[in-house]
């Protein structure tokens, strides 16, 4: 475990911050403050803070998408199907941003707004993060040396840099809390506890596998890692069916096909596709790009799973 969570954070955090340098080329990828938004409707998990964090939460856009920084309070904001269309299928969305920040926009709040339509309760979890510097001009300046070659005397440490956060314990216990707040609640919001998956985006696709086979307490019946770490795991005896999506330009494929054979390997049902193109950090999809109906295949992938159709005795 301690490779693959070593060779996911690596990677993780090193393609998405090249993917940014070569959007940056295309469109503005400057890097703008933003007000923290009210966020009425997020509810607090309250499962403490971070270590040695001096800053407080902040908001910044960046390609048009709103992104936080610095959290240490997690939170998890419903998006409820419309109980005409509801079936009681249900998905934990965790965003990506290399456990540094959050796309709360692109694989956040826009994916749960598209599986509400769909019927699907949907609930995004923003977690907590590892510490970034407290001020946008520090943290751009930061971002900016992300490639720099490390001095001969610098440590893997140096807050300089952005550093491989290996630890995902913070992270681990929000989602768990994220989980048994839906299950408690599970009649008020018309979830069926059966069919309740997980949804992460490239470091969000990471917690989703860190907590399908680390948790304890989370009986999750489908995942869906999105443009996630590729390697090689031990996939226990009753992990969820999953349903995993990357592109072959994608910085994090680089032709592994590990976790894949260690799913197939084990017997446990999964789904895999691999796209011509579409990059790194699509979201729901981009224009002209073969990843771009990956949400498509998804929804086909839930029906025929029977993980989204309506049962008796929900």
């Amino acid at each position: 475990m301690y490779y693959y969570l070593k060779n996911l954070v690596k990677i993780s955090v090193l393609s998405f911050l090249l993917f940014g340098v070569q959007a940056t080329m295309a469109q503005d990828g400057t890097i703008y403050a933003l007000k923290n938004p009210e966020e009425p409707n997020a509810i607090p998990l309250k499962t403490g803070g971070v270590d040695k964090q001096p800053a407080s939460e902040t908001w910044f856009r960046q390609w048009g998408d709103p992104m936080a920084r610095n959290i240490t309070a997690a939170t998890l904001t419903p998006f409820l199907a419309d109980p005409e269309k509801a079936t009681g299928a249900t998905v934990i969305v965790a965003p990506g941003g290399g456990f540094r920040w959050l796309s709360m926009g692109n694989e956040g709040w826009e994916v749960a707004e598209a599986l509400a339509e769909q019927g699907i309760n949907a609930f995004v979890l923003k977690y907590r993060l590892h510490p970034t510097p407290k001020s946008l001009d520090d943290f751009t300046a930061w971002m900016n040396h992300a490639f720099d070659p490390p001095a001969d005397d610098a440590k893997e440490s140096d807050s300089a840099r952005p550093g491989l956060p290996l630890d995902l314990s913070n992270q681990l216990e929000d989602a768990e809390a994220a989980y048994a707040m839906i299950v408690k609640r599970a009649k008020e919001w018309g979830v069926d506890t059966k069919r309740i998956g997980m949804m992460g985006f490239s470091a969000g696709a990471g917690l989703t596998m860190h907590s399908t086979l680390n948790s304890k307490t989370m009986d999750l019946a489908f995942i869906a890692p999105i443009y996630g770490g590729m390697a090689a795991v031990e996939v226990p005896k009753d992990a969820p069916a999953m349903f995993n999506v990357i592109a072959t330009d994608d910085f994090l494929f680089m032709g592994q096909f590990g976790v894949i054979d260690s799913w197939y390997k084990a017997g446990i049902p999964v789904e895999f596709h691999l796209y011509q193109n579409g990059g790194h950090g699509f979201g729901l999809g981009n224009p002209d790009k073969t990843s771009n109906r990956w949400f498509d295949a998804f929804m086909y992938w839930l029906e025929v799973n029977d993980f989204h159709k309506s049962k008796s005795g929900m």
